[in-house]
């Protein structure tokens, strides 16, 4: 076993116990009693991490999603340059995906996702963003007043940002501007990169440096399983390798990782992006990051070969599985994408003694 990183060593004895979410296990072996469920985390941005989180509450109760925090656009674009706060967006967003199915569930997912439409100031604002800020001013905690608002919806699950510092997303992109199409320029905020035309080189995140969340690294480091993406390639997904601490977390956790492909390439950041050139700048950010599983839709990929391949670079195996809606849209049916991860969990290493 390596050494934990220095960084790592200090984060841990700075989690609060009352505030890890859940009694910290010694690691090792971790002897876990029969009947109990995978501890999953599920880390990644947007519509993208809300998919994955929908289906992995049907089959784990003990679920936690690190949340990526640099979002500039829309409602919390404005949130965050007016009050300096979080984005509270995306946050928003995770905590809808772990509500319930029964009425009280859903009656919340829809309550917090409301818009307001109007011709004021509040146009556009979305509730679950004025109620996450409004318990941050109130409780002056990130992690307490989103736990707070978990309790409230009877969410399945926690949700914790990466880091609880607002980040910029900046990018390299060749052919930004489409006169000078072999040169590089840097395009700034989250927003616009998603939109960007050219093609992006690589990201970065201002602070270069931003501390990560303690909970959420603790999650990442007890977790059984941690799940990453699917989202916004560029800007939901690979800024979690860009957290230090939690990078080292991701490297040295005992959990067997999982990368789940999107359906399709997006307009702007991915344009034209093959399932294996996905993994390819997965890799260029993070070069010690290995996987053990890479999970993609059957109908997502033109050659097995050449994915398992680019897989094997991470040391891990591909599945695939039909994970689509059947509606023909790029969007992941939840309980296609439950059955999915839980036959990965079960037959991919350890076999867990929550079977």
């Amino acid at each position: 076993m390596t050494e934990r990183s220095p960084r790592l060593s200090r984060l841990r004895r700075v989690v609060p116990e009352s505030r890890a979410g859940r009694p910290v296990e010694a690691r090792g072996a971790r002897p876990r009693r029969r009947g109990a469920q995978p501890k999953v985390v599920a880390l990644g941005g947007g519509m993208g991490l809300s998919a994955s989180l929908a289906a992995l509450r049907r089959i784990t109760g003990d679920l936690t999603a690190v949340v990526t925090v640099a979002d500039d656009g829309g409602s919390s674009g404005r949130l965050r340059d007016e009050l300096g706060v979080l984005p509270p967006g995306d946050l928003r967003k995770a905590l809808a995906a772990l509500c319930g199915d029964d009425d009280w569930g859903q009656t919340w997912a829809r309550v917090i996702q409301h818009r307001f439409q109007s011709k004021g100031d509040l146009h556009e604002h979305a509730v679950g963003n004025l109620l996450i800020v409004a318990l941050w001013e109130q409780l002056g905690d990130h992690v307490q007043a989103l736990d707070l608002v978990g309790k409230l919806l009877g969410a399945h699950g926690r949700v914790l940002p990466m880091s609880a510092v607002p980040l910029e997303l900046q990018a390299l992109v060749k052919g930004h501007d489409p006169e000078r199409p072999e040169d590089v320029d840097t395009v700034r905020g989250q927003a616009t990169v998603a939109l960007t035309p050219g093609e992006v080189q690589s990201v970065h995140l201002v602070p270069h440096d931003p501390p990560a969340v303690p909970e959420a690294v603790e999650a990442v480091l007890d977790a059984d399983w941690v799940v990453l993406g699917p989202g916004s390639w560029f800007s939901s997904v690979i800024p979690h390798l860009l957290v230090p601490e939690l990078l080292d977390a991701l490297t040295e956790t005992k959990a067997r990782r999982v990368l789940s492909l999107n359906l399709a390439p997006q307009p702007g950041e991915t344009e034209g992006f093959s399932p294996q050139r996905h993994l390819e700048v997965l890799g260029r950010h993070a070069p010690k990051l290995a996987l053990d599983v890479v999970l993609a839709d059957e109908a997502a990929v033109p050659d097995r070969d050449v994915l398992t391949e680019a897989a094997k670079r991470f040391g891990a195996a591909v599945e695939l599985a039909p994970v689509a809606r059947r509606d023909g849209t790029p969007r992941h049916d939840p309980e296609l994408l439950a059955a999915a991860y839980d036959r990965i969990f079960r037959m991919h290493g350890r076999i867990g003694p929550w079977r």
